[in-house]
């Protein structure tokens, strides 16, 4: 991975269009939460944040959340620090993790929709008894796969985002808010 040096990060920064204010995220973080509440509440989750955006979405949205919950983590990843998705690498599949549990899966984005359905899936035959999956952003787009999160905060359009975990060749997941890249940065 090659290193951005500040003049880089600012001007990237500078050519990129902001598409969801901070203000807008934390809103769809609140509703998220009332989401999830009613789905979850009173079943004991155990919650998977998905490495490595799902951090932030998941240390954002774990104080709104109001019942007994356990946390771990999944990590397949498709990008690995590019810009643009391949094969998908198994890091930490959580198997006794998530054996016999109610699973809440917890990711930054839904672009593609093949790793959320790749760890649904694998949730599943590691035999979850449910799995219910919840999203910052979904783009809007054409997919490869049916799946569709169960919650989904925000929808944006199927441009590179950025911000509230969503990275840019590993920058930008600190953002305040939901940022487009400029077409000549993508």
């Amino acid at each position: 991975m090659n290193k951005m040096t500040d003049e880089e990060y600012r001007a990237i920064a500078a050519r990129s269009e902001r598409l969801v204010s901070g203000g807008e995220v934390e809103a769809a973080l609140g509703r998220m939460s009332e989401s999830i509440d009613a789905l979850l509440g009173g079943k004991d989750p155990v919650v998977l944040s998905v490495m490595t955006g799902g951090i932030v979405v998941t240390g954002l949205l774990l104080p709104r959340l109001d019942f007994a919950l356990r946390l771990d983590y999944v990590h397949a990843t498709r990008y690995r620090g590019a810009t643009s998705g391949g094969q998908i690498e198994w890091r930490h599949r959580p198997t006794e993790a998530v054996r016999g549990e109610h699973v809440l899966v917890v990711d930054d984005i839904f672009d593609e929709g093949l790793t959320m359905e790749a760890i649904v899936n694998a949730c599943y035959e590691d035999g979850a008894a449910s799995v219910v999956s919840a999203v910052l952003v979904e783009k809007t787009r054409q997919r490869q796969c049916d799946y569709r999160p169960d919650v989904i905060g925000l929808q944006v359009p199927d441009r590179y985002v950025m911000g509230y975990g969503l990275d840019y060749k590993s920058y930008f997941r600190n953002a305040d808010g939901i940022l487009a890249a400029s077409d000549q940065d993508v």
